[in-house]
Parts: C-alpha cells; sequence; structure tokens
C-alpha cells in the first residue's frame, strides 16, 4: 500500500471509529498456543535434537534417545564460574529397566503448560520445570512394573585448561588476543565439579568457585579497585540434588527408583554466593522444604495456571488468505516459541545471554567439540545485542520479565557507572560501555592491558567501542516506555529519573559547545560501524528523544529544578544529521564521518530504537529513502531491517524480510526456533527478538496516547491478535481480508485514541 493513501486511511478511520465498530470478547481458544506445539515422531540421536523448557530461572534442554533413555542438560541463569563464562549446571540420563519402545513415538512441547509429553511405546513422560518453585519434575508412567535409574552425567571431572584459541571467543577474561597473553595471566583452567558424598536417598553434585579469575586484575588495571563491594565470582557455588520417592543411590552418581508402574524424579536446582558447600546445602534445604510444604498436585496446578495467565495476556496469531501458504503460521509460531524461551529464561537473577541463554548444548567450532560451556562471543554482555531479547516484552505485557536488564544495567550498577565515569573522564554523570561483564569490569579485550596509572588516556582502547556510549541512553528511552505502559512511578522515580538524568549529564559535561551552545561530540562515533565522526546519529537521536520524553512528564513524578536541567540540555542538543545522495535528502550516520568498520546502521536509529522518525511524522519520506541508502542489508541475527521497514510503514517488505527470519533457524538443531549461529550463538536471541518486535510492529504501533493498528499489515495476511500498548492498555482485534472486522480495548475509554490504518469492516 502507497504512504499516500495511508494518510487517507487514517483520515477515513478515525471518521469510521465516530460509528460504533463491533466490540467482542475473544475466546479463551484465541489464546490458545497448541497450534505451536513442537511435535516429533521420532526420538532424537543426541543434543541437537533437544526441546528447551524452564521457569526463568532454571532451563532444561531436553531430549530422548532412541534406547528410550529421557537425556537432559540443566542451566541457571546464575551459574558463572570462576572464569566469568555462564556454565551448566550439569547432565542428567534417567532409563527405565526394561526399556520403552521407541518404535511406536511421539514427543511433544505442550506449551500451554510448559511440559513436556512424550509416549514410548505404551509408556508416558513427562517433564516439567516448577514455573513457581526451584525444581524440574521426571515423571513415567506404565502398564508394566519397571525399575527407574536416574544418573548424574558430569564433564567437568578435572581441571582443564582452555586452549588459546578459544579465548577471544568465549572467555575475554584474560587475553585481548589469541596468543598475546597478560603479564603473569596463566592459562585459563577451568575446575572440576564436585560430587555430594554418602548422601541419604539422594545424589547430587555441586561447582564452587574455589577462585575467581578476572575482577579483581580488571578493576586495577582499569582504575576501579578502589570502588569496594564482594567479588562477584569467589565461592559462588551451584548444582542439584536428586531425589524420588522411596528411591535408592546405588553410588554418588545413579539413583535407583524401585519396581513400580509410576516413578518420580525430583531435581532441585540452586545458586548460591557466597556460599561453603555446606552453606549452599543448606539454602538448598530450605527451598526443598518450601516447595514440598505445598502438595505435588497444588504445584502442578499453579505451575499451569501460570502459563495460562502467560499466555492469555498476549497473542499474535496469523495466517495466510491463500490457503496454500504457511508463510505467516510460520511467523507466529516463531514469535510463540521465541516468547517461549523468553519466559523460560527470563525471569532469573541476571539478564538473557543473547549468544545462547541458557539454552546452549554441546558447542562445535570446525567440527571440534569445546563442550556444553562453550558459547561464541563469551559470558559478557554486549549491549547492543543484549537489549534485543527485550524490546518486545512492553507490547506482549511480559513487563516482569525486563527486571533483570535493569536491575543489573541501572540498579546494581549504577554507582559503579558513575565511578567509572569520573575516574575515566573526570566527568560527572555515567556512561554504559558497550561491552561488560555483570559485576561492571568492561572486557579485557575493550579496555587493553596497559593499567589505568600508565595512560595518558583512561578510556578504553579497543575503536570499535571507544566512544560508543549510546547504552545509556538506550536503557533510558526504554525504561521510559515501561513508564508508560505500567504507570509505575515508584520504579520512575527511584530508577528511570536518576538513571537518565546522570547519562545526560555525562555528555554535556564530556562535550563542548560551539559558539551558539550546541554540543559539539567529537571525539565520537556512530555504533561500532563508524569510526571518526561528529555528532553521531546514534546519541544525537537518544538524548532528543529522552530528553522530549522526560520533559513530557507529568509535574508530580519530577522536580522544577529536573524539568529546567532537562530543558537545559534539550536546549545544547544538535539537530538530527542528514546528508544528500543523488539529489536526495537522507539520515546521516553522523554530522561528520569516516572510517567504516562495521555493518550497522546508526542512520536509521531515529527510526528505531529511538521513534524520531516513523510512518505518520513529516520526516517518514527521508526515513524511507534513508533506509534504501543503507550500506548493510539482511535479515539474520542482530540486523534489524524488519523492525525499520514497519516504522516506516514498508508493509510488504517487511513482511518478505520477516518470512525469510522465521524460515531460518539453526540447521543442525531439531527445534525450529533455535535460530543462530548467524553473527553470534546457538540459540541467536538477538534474530528471535527482531523477529518478535517486528511481527508486533507490523499489526501495532504507538505514539504517545495513539495507537495505530496495521501500520505495516500485509493485505493478504489475516490475524487474531491481543497486545499492550501504553497507559495499561490492551488491544484484542482480527483483521480478516484487509479490514478490521474485530475490536476490543481495555480500558474503553482509550478506544478514542484508536487509529485504524486499514479500513473498518463497518465502513
Amino acid at each position: 500500500m502507497k504512504y499516500g493513501i495511508r494518510h487517507l486511511l487514517i483520515t477515513l478511520t478515525v471518521l469510521a471509529f465516530a460509528r460504533p465498530i463491533h466490540a467482542v470478547s475473544f475466546s479463551p481458544e484465541a489464546a490458545s498456543p497448541a497450534r505451536y506445539d513442537v511435535v516429533w515422531n521420532s526420538p532424537s540421536k543426541d543434543q541437537n535434537g533437544s526441546m528447551p523448557l524452564g521457569n526463568g530461572s532454571t532451563g532444561v534442554n531436553a531430549w530422548i534417545e532412541p534406547n528410550g533413555d529421557l537425556v537432559f542438560y540443566i542451566s541457571r541463569t546464575d551459574s558463572w564460574g570462576d572464569n566469568g563464562r555462564l556454565l551448566k549446571i550439569g547432565r542428567v540420563r534417567i532409563s527405565l529397566n526394561p526399556a520403552p519402545s521407541t518404535d511406536d513415538f511421539l514427543q511433544t512441547l505442550s506449551l500451554a503448560d510448559g511440559t513436556l509429553k512424550a509416549r514410548c511405546g505404551k509408556t508416558d513422560i513427562r517433564l516439567w520445570v516448577d514455573a513457581n518453585h526451584p525444581v524440574i519434575h521426571a515423571e513415567f508412567h506404565g502398564p508394566e512394573e519397571t525399575v527407574a535409574t536416574a544418573a548424574i552425567e558430569l564433564w567437568r571431572t578435572e581441571q582443564v585448561a582452555i586452549p588459546p584459541s578459544w579465548e577471544c571467543s568465549d572467555v575475554h577474561l584474560f587475553r585481548p588476543r589469541p596468543g598475546e597473553p597478560w603479564p603473569k595471566s596463566g592459562p585459563t583452567v577451568m575446575e572440576p565439579d564436585t560430587l555430594l558424598r554418602n548422601l541419604e536417598g539422594r545424589i547430587g553434585w555441586h561447582h564452587r568457585n574455589i577462585k575467581s579469575v578476572g575482577p579483581a586484575m580488571h578493576a586495577k588495571i582499569q582504575g576501579m579497585d578502589g570502588f569496594k563491594r564482594t567479588d562477584p565470582l569467589l565461592h559462588r557455588t551451584f548444582g542439584a540434588v536428586i531425589q524420588g520417592e522411596n528411591a535408592t543411590p546405588v553410588d554418588d552418581t545413579h539413583l535407583i527408583s524401585p519396581k513400580s508402574k509410576t516413578h518420580r524424579f525430583d531435581i532441585y536446582v540452586h545458586t548460591e554466593h557466597p556460599a561453603t558447600e555446606s552453606e549452599w546445602l543448606a539454602a538448598l534445604e530450605k527451598h526443598i522444604a518450601a516447595t514440598e510444604a505445598t502438595p505435588l498436585e497444588q504445584r502442578r496446578a499453579d505451575h499451569e495456571a501460570w502459563w495460562k495467565a502467560f499466555w492469555e495476556r498476549s497473542w499474535i496469531h496469523a495466517e495466510d488468505t491463500d490457503k496454500n501458504k504457511n508463510d505467516a503460521f510460520v511467523v507466529s509460531r516463531g514469535y510463540a516459541l521465541q516468547r517461549f524461551i523468553n519466559a523460560c529464561g527470563g525471569r532469573g537473577a541476571y539478564p538473557i545471554k543473547f549468544n545462547g541463554s541458557i539454552f546452549t548444548v554441546e558447542g562445535f567450532e570446525n567440527g571440534e567439540s569445546r563442550g556444553p560451556d562453550y558459547r561464541r562471543w563469551g559470558s559478557g554482555y554486549w549491549w547492543q545485542n543484549t537489549r534485543l531479547p527485550y524490546i518486545s516484552m512492553l507490547t506482549s505485557g511480559d513487563v516482569e520479565m525486563t527486571n533483570p536488564l535493569y536491575k543489573m544495567y541501572c540498579q546494581d550498577l549504577f554507582d559503579y557507572h558513575k565511578h567509572r565515569a569520573l575516574r575515566h573522564t573526570g566527568h560527572g554523570g555515567l556512561y554504559v560501555p558497550e561491552c561488560i561483564y555483570f559485576w561492571g569490569d568492561m572486557f579485557a579485550e575493550t579496555y587493553g592491558k596497559t593499567p589505568f596509572e600508565d595512560r595518558e588516556d583512561k578510556l578504553q582502547d579497543n575503536r570499535y567501542h571507544k566512544w560508543e556510549w549510546v547504552s545509556g541512553l538506550e536503557l533510558s528511552f526504554m525504561m521510559l516506555d515501561r513508564f508508560e505502559h505500567t504507570q509505575d512511578e515508584v520504579f520512575l522515580k527511584e530508577t528511570t529519573i536518576p538513571f537518565a538524568t546522570e547519562v545526560l549529564k555525562f555528555f554535556v559535561e564530556f562535550y563542548e559547545v560551539d559558539e551558539n551552545g550546541i554540543l559539539v561530540m567529537h571525539p565520537s562515533q556512530a555504533l561500532e560501524t563508524w569510526w571518526e565522526c561528529t555528532n553521531p546519529m546514534d546519541p544525537v537521536a537518544g538524548m532528543n528523544a529522552v530528553t522530549d520524553r522526560l520533559l513530557a512528564l507529568p509535574e508530580h513524578v519530577r522536580t522544577p529544578q529536573l524539568r529546567e536541567y532537562w530543558a537545559q540540555v534539550k536546549a545544547k542538543l544538535p539537530p538530527l544529521p542528514t546528508r544528500e545522495i543523488d539529489g536526495e535528502k537522507i539520515f546521516a550516520p553522523a554530522e561528520s564521518f569516516d572510517m567504516r568498520k562495521n555493518g550497522e546502521n546508526p542512520e536509521v536509529y531515529c527510526v528505531f530504537p529511538f521513534r524520531l522518525c516513523s510512518f505518520e511524522k513529516p520526516n517518514a519520506d527521508i526515513g524511507r529513502r534513508t533506509l534504501k541508502h543503507r550500506h548493510s542489508s539482511g535479515n539474520h541475527g542482530w540486523r534489524q531491517d524488519e523492525i525499520f521497514m514497519a516504522y516506516l510503514g514498508l508493509a510488504d517488505e517487511a513482511r518478505t524480510n520477516l518470512v525469510g527470519r522465521a524460515r531460518t533457524h539453526h540447521k543442525d538443531s531439531r527445534f525450529p526456533a533455535f535460530w543462530g549461529p548467524n553473527f553470534d550463538w546457538i540459540p541467536d536471541q538477538d534474530h528471535g527478538g527482531v523477529l518478535m518486535k517486528a511481527f508486533q510492529s507490523m499489526i501495532l504501533q504507538t505514539e504517545g496516547r495513539k495507537i495505530f493498528i496495521a501500520p505495516a499489515w500485509p493485505k493478504d495476511w489475516n490475524a487474531n491478535f491481543k497486545l499492550h500498548a501504553p497507559y495499561q492498555t490492551v488491544v484484542e482485534g482480527r483483521v480478516e481480508a484487509g479490514k478490521l472486522v474485530d475490536l476490543k480495548v481495555t480500558p474503553e475509554s482509550r478506544r478514542a485514541d484508536v487509529i485504524c490504518l486499514i479500513s473498518s469492516g463497518h465502513d
């Protein structure tokens, strides 16, 4: 659909809404994710055939082998090893004797209740991670009596030195480049796990960090050793115990459930920091007692209720009008499965790892195994990647899953960011580096090995990130989105406003102003891509967008002094940079720029994430021309082309890109939403994160109080949807044959703010 027609339809639809539009109450079946259940008719030969499960903090990659064994890796969001790597907890194998037949086999990931359900011959298997407690339940039921054995299968059984060839891609703690050792660093050694000995009625194991490699060294080299804190790695202890009714240990790694038609093993998982083995075990015992205080039947009901509420709060179900196609279904399935993966790993102590979340399996590079703990691009958080699983969560109603992101970046590290800004630049405020570990230090590879006191320039060495400071602005903008959606004034006052204000303060103190009082951001860079810049698009757009929204906050949530300060910052900001190509005005990566080193498109950051240019704004044509002239394009990994297209109202282009993305998953993984490796690792959370946001933005966008329906929706896709908008608003609707035929807005008072960009079914 051409853009000029869209303007006409806005007017027509606003008029149409003056008449009643059919409002409906959608049936419970509309919310059901069952249409996207993953169903396999044969067992899996190895971990590449695993299905993900999780409760937000504890995760499982599970598969059933041809011999009938149930095997699964266990993971956590907080199981950081002494080298800062996010380690697996371990692996468990459960076998029945006699073994069930897999000749007649059916395995289903039941999304509705977050459960793996399988039938092996006449034996039923059910595996689930309690949504409300730190326990995994494995249940077996058959017509004949069997003996069941749960076995611990550890691979960290002795000290192992990680080869130097892994360092740059996996560890990042010691060496800035493969083969370039840090002084006196020695090898990177992974320590073994410890089996719990002679437990009564149980078996178990743990991993305890007997050393901490990196934090103290990094703090000293980066000039941060004066900031006092608890070592984030030392004595961190994580592991699990396995128990079963009437089960008996055979040895320290095998637990037998005696002859019966039914068996159940409960695997309790916990991380404690800092802790001795006895302290960790005592904490785990408290979790077990607290969990078992509620009967299993009630816990199962509560688990199912959690998943039911999760699926009922949001959905997009699209279908092609051409019944010979299934493009819309494939995209809808990818959306649902990625949202499920987010829920399985998104409520833990730390943010989602972009390079695999907690669902990595045994990693292979160049045909050689690097073990289950390996992930390309290592242990730290890269902001431009980390944000992408989170950008869809408000619209899907999954606000609680954003808590770990803001807790780490904006609450726990708030004072650390400020201290670093003062130490490294001599200025107030704060900046958030692109590459940090969860405890705040920059990557070794990023900062460099020259000690702080020996540097004239105290900033990091790595030019890909040296002046890449858009992270704090994006975090501020996202948290302002959160306030619009939730109206949570406590979070706004205690976290968002202080953080955003300190971010702005850093920019205005670090950079000088010209004769007109306008900031001259130099030296600077545009993302990782353009290195020699003045006034790059990403911070210019970010500062304009953040100050606009801070200034628009209600009077009762900010002081007059704060508003005056934000207005002073706003008055210093340069305009969005532009240039001309072929006589056409387009947005530019920066006011001036040189030395292109990567494949990002910072010139369209005014479109997304900062939404200063979109389909309904006067500068939309400039945005579309800018997208046309972009240097790099693609629809995999962290590339955001589909999001840009959706915000610029390019329905057909967005659809084509999105379908290609949804059809591209890791060729060796059986699960259809294990994307990657792309630029990162498997399963690639950036790939799925962009898919989710683009799909949402095609059918619903918002600007202030305005709610736009179908701003980039293809005319040959129908859809049922339920999505969340600002001001605690929920929008449900049905698009059919290019018309909006049903609409429900909660609260009803917000209906007046809805603008439909396709014709009403009652015109």
